[in-house]
């Protein structure tokens, strides 16, 4: 198995995890609201569960995709950033090597 191909299992592992954690939250929140409303019949209360764990992955997953493209704004703005200042030190590492060389040829010949 490559490297690559570990990564994606790993990814999908995890996306698995948190889709499991996501439903068991959705579940227990849809189970307090219910349990509030003692006037439910059992198939409404199920019915209400359903819909609850239903909306609850629907906006976990939208955050989800918020976070993700936060996350994709920041690596890029971030990179962007990174080979700018690469570029800069780099000049400058340039600069004070043709500063050094100049100063030791203006030294060998005066010498």
């Amino acid at each position: 198995m490559t490297v690559e191909a570990e990564r994606a299992l790993v990814r999908q592992i995890e996306g698995h995890l948190l889709l499991a954690a996501a439903r068991d939250e959705g579940r227990a929140a849809a189970a307090r609201a219910a349990s509030r409303l003692g006037w439910l019949t059992d198939v409404q209360q199920e019915a209400l569960e359903r819909e609850f764990v239903a909306e609850h992955l629907a906006l976990s997953k939208r955050s989800w995709q918020r976070t993700a493209a936060r996350a994709e704004d920041l690596r890029r703005a971030y990179e962007t950033r990174y080979r700018a200042l690469r570029q800069r030190m780099l000049a400058w590492l340039l600069l004070a090597h043709v500063v050094l060389a100049a100063a030791l040829l203006v030294l060998s010949v005066s010498a």
